[in-house]
């Protein structure tokens, strides 16, 4: 990730707006997911400024007021050829925001139709599948710190800079674990996706794509401060769950959870961030934000083995890219 990228680019846009109020994150799919935890971490840190997140098609029909001259928005199509995402890109550059896109895709549709473009990779490695997040992170960070300050900055740069070989070396161990969960859940017809804090939105975009999509396995999501308000009730003996354990604040809102899923022998996977170590990278006043990074990383090698155990490729669909829709 080019870290003095994201510096000059929110410097260029406080020099031609030294006042922003309202940072929004749009997208669709697995791109609106991997914009969550620069939402989370606007939504948690800033002091001033309105954060939010929104489908693409929602900004478009349903346009929240208030949005112009004072707005950053991000937006991210990881092919850059979304037309909900292209229409939101080319809508906020007319309502006059300082616009950043995020895509793979250096020619794409919406890269032509906003004013800061950002090439990310996703191909070379699973690091580099997380790399759209970064990003998004990247720019949630430098925004609140140029804009009002943040005393731990320094900490999230570190992060960053030890994140890349931490969702490397952590991929390579879970080979085991992955085969085993391929086996156990491959004939389940639904599977109950649990997280909280920033990765709600890996559990979201675990549910909706690697399974519904990818899998076409029913998957219900559910933050785990919310399975004790109704969820809960549909907890039985081998029912198959799987949790995204975060290493921070939260971390008691997923334990509670997952002792619950215990206590009726459910069958539960947990994916716990600090298995893999993240507090090594992260530090205590950040690592709140990076859990969906290295969650992400060590989900894609599960969704691999689930995908080969079903012998159903992830590339397989039965509407998407044959339907006009």
């Amino acid at each position: 990730m080019d870290f003095e990228k994201v510096k000059s680019i929110v410097s260029d846009i406080k020099e031609k707006q030294p006042e922003i109020d309202r940072v929004m994150f749009v997208g669709c799919g697995a791109s609106m997911a991997d914009l969550y935890p620069g939402y989370y971490f606007v939504s948690h840190e800033s002091t001033k400024l309105l954060s939010s997140i929104h489908t693409a098609n929602e900004f478009n029909y349903d346009t929240p007021k208030g949005v112009g001259e004072h707005t950053i928005v991000i937006t991210a199509s990881l092919g850059g050829t979304t037309p909900e995402s292209v229409a939101a890109t080319k809508k906020a550059r007319e309502l006059g925001t300082h616009l950043i896109t995020l895509s793979m895709a250096d020619d794409s549709p919406i890269i032509k139709e906003t004013e800061y473009k950002v090439i990310h990779d996703f191909h070379e490695n699973y690091a580099a599948k997380t790399e759209k997040m970064s990003y998004c992170l990247a720019f949630a960070i430098e925004i609140v710190k140029q804009f009002e300050g943040y005393q731990f900055y320094d900490e999230a740069v570190a992060a960053f800079q030890g994140m890349p070989d931490l969702i490397e070396n952590a991929v390579k161990s879970v080979g085991p674990s992955a085969k085993e969960f391929g086996e156990k859940y491959k004939d389940e017809k639904k599977i109950f996706v649990l997280s909280s804090g920033a990765s709600l939105g890996v559990a979201y975009s675990t549910a909706s794509f690697l399974f519904m999509e990818m899998q076409w396995i029913a998957a219900p999501t559910v933050h785990s401060g919310e399975y004790f308000h109704g969820p809960f009730e549909l907890t039985e003996k081998d029912a198959p769950y799987l949790l995204f354990m975060n290493d921070g604040s939260t971390r008691h809102l997923d334990a509670r959870a997952l002792t619950f899923l215990q206590r009726f022998d459910a069958q539960v996977t947990n994916i716990d961030a600090k298995d893999y170590g993240l507090n090594e990278v992260a530090g205590e006043n950040v690592i709140d934000y990076f859990n969906p990074l290295i969650h992400t990383g060590v989900m894609r090698v599960y969704a691999e083995e689930l995908a080969k155990a079903r012998k159903h490729p992830l590339t397989k669909r039965r509407y998407m890219w044959k339907l006009t829709y």
